[in-house]
């Protein structure tokens, strides 16, 4: 399903499920002006099209010990397909790494790493990071404040 195929209660459905995913389908039919039925057959039909594709908690990793948060640009030694298809692989099993994305610059990978503490970022980029398939070298950036971090999808209640 492609954002033309949403209509204004999809993009409704979407949103309030985005900000709370616990909310029960009679009190999200309510809030978009739908009864219940339609309502549970649009969630149902935004599951089944894979434009949801589940629910989970939100955690706060402060609270969880874990507010050292660094951006590290990851430079491969080895750009074809078999090398990227490595390096992903075993980046995804990398729990310290919140977010890989793969990055059109003169980098290769953007990794979001989540610790508690400085040394312990340190021990995950000489023994994690830094062992991955490919990997040439590394430059780190330390996050000092999170100013926005909603996991909420803002562009598509514009989409026409």
């Amino acid at each position: 399903m492609s954002f033309p195929d949403l209509d204004r209660f999809d993009r409704s459905i979407l949103r309030i499920l985005a900000e709370d995913g616990r909310i029960s389908v009679a009190d999200l039919a309510r809030e978009i002006g739908l009864s219940k039925s339609p309502t549970q057959a649009r969630l149902k039909r935004l599951e089944a099209s894979g434009v949801i594709t589940g629910y989970r908690a939100m955690l706060d990793p402060i609270r969880l010990g874990l507010d050292h948060v660094a951006f590290v640009e990851v430079r491969l030694t080895d750009t074809r397909e078999k090398a990227l298809a490595e390096f992903n692989a075993a980046v995804r099993k990398t729990a310290e790494v919140e977010q890989a994305h793969m990055i059109a610059s003169n980098f290769d990978y953007l990794l979001k790493v989540r610790t508690a503490t400085m040394s312990e970022y340190r021990r995950v980029l000489a023994e994690k990071i830094s062992s991955l398939p490919h990997v040439a070298n590394t430059s780190t950036f330390v996050a000092m404040e999170a100013v926005k971090e909603t996991g909420m999808l803002g562009g598509f209640e514009h989409q026409p």
